[in-house]
C-alpha cells in the first residue's frame, strides 16, 4: 500500500530501495517491488536445478505479506518441476511467467476479503508494473532509470495530490498507468500507456506441451509466524 510519504526524488531512484516515485514512461513505481530480489533468488534456484544430476527438479516462487504487526505472513506460491537442460534463455522466461503468473493471484489474494480491510494495494496501479521492472533490472538492464525518465518529488507530489493516491486506480494487467502533468494539462485523465522495448524482450514460458515444465503445485496458499524465514 503505497503513502505519499513514501515519494521521492526520481533522480534517486537507481541507489534506493524503497520509496515511491513517479516516471513519465511507466508512471508510478514502487522501487520495493521493483529491486528484482525475488527474481534473483528464483533465477539462483533454477540455476542450482540445472547444476544437479537430477533429471528434473522443483521450483517453488511466491509472493508474501504481514500484518502491521508482523505477527503472521501469508501468501501464494507456485511450484514448477522443470526437466534439466533448459538454456540460459528459457530459464528467463520460465522465471518470466512464474512471477507474473503469482504476482496476479497475490494481487488477486490481497484485494480479497479479509486482506482488503488491512490494504487497498490489490491491484494496485503501479504493482504490477513494478514487478516487471525488477524482473528487467536483474535479467538485462540494471539501472533503466534513465530511459524511464523519473520527475522531481515536486511533480511526483502534484500529481499524488491531483489524482489522489495510486492504491485507489487498480490496473490488473503488466501495462502501466500514466497520469498527465495537471499542471500542463488540466483536463487530462489517467491512461494506460505502453511497455518500453527493453521490458518487451522476453516472452513468459508457455510451452507445456513439450514436457519440459510441468505444474507441480498450480496455486499455493501458506500462513506462518511474520518474523521468521519463508519455508515452502
Amino acid at each position: 500500500m503505497s503513502k505519499r510519504n513514501e515519494i521521492i526524488d526520481g533522480s534517486y531512484a537507481a541507489n534506493s530501495r524503497n520509496g515511491l516515485i513517479y516516471t513519465e514512461v511507466l508512471g508510478w513505481i514502487d522501487l520495493g517491488h521493483a529491486q528484482g530480489t525475488d527474481i534473483r533468488m528464483l533465477l539462483n534456484r533454477i540455476n542450482h536445478g540445472e547444476a544437479s544430476t537430477q533429471d528434473r527438479y522443483d521450483v517453488v516462487y511466491a509472493q508474501t505479506m504481514s500484518d502491521p504487526w508482523r505477527i503472521l505472513r501469508v501468501g501464494k506460491s507456485i511450484k514448477w518441476r522443470i526437466r534439466r537442460g533448459r538454456p540460459y534463455r528459457e530459464r528467463q522466461s520460465i522465471a518470466l511467467a512464474m512471477m507474473m503468473t503469482i504476482a496476479r493471484r497475490f494481487e488477486a489474494f490481497q484485494g480479497a476479503f479479509p486482506n482488503n480491510l488491512l490494504t487497498d494495494s490489490g491491484f494496485s496501479g503501479e504493482d504490477l508494473v513494478s514487478d516487471l521492472l525488477g524482473f528487467y533490472r536483474i535479467v538485462t538492464t540494471t539501472n533503466p532509470f534513465p530511459m524511464l525518465q523519473p520527475v522531481s518529488k515536486e511533480q511526483a507530489l502534484r500529481r499524488w495530490d491531483h489524482y489522489g493516491p495510486i492504491g485507489s486506480f487498480k490496473n490488473e494487467t503488466f501495462l502501466p498507468l500514466l497520469f498527465p502533468d495537471p499542471q500542463r494539462f488540466r483536463h487530462a485523465s489517467p491512461y494506460r500507456g505502453q511497455l518500453p522495448e527493453f521490458m518487451q524482450t522476453i516472452r513468459p514460458y508457455s510451452d507445456f506441451k513439450s514436457g519440459n515444465v510441468a505444474i507441480a503445485t498450480r496455486d499455493g496458499s501458506f500462513i506462518q509466524s511474520g518474523k521468521s524465514d519463508l519455508i515452502l
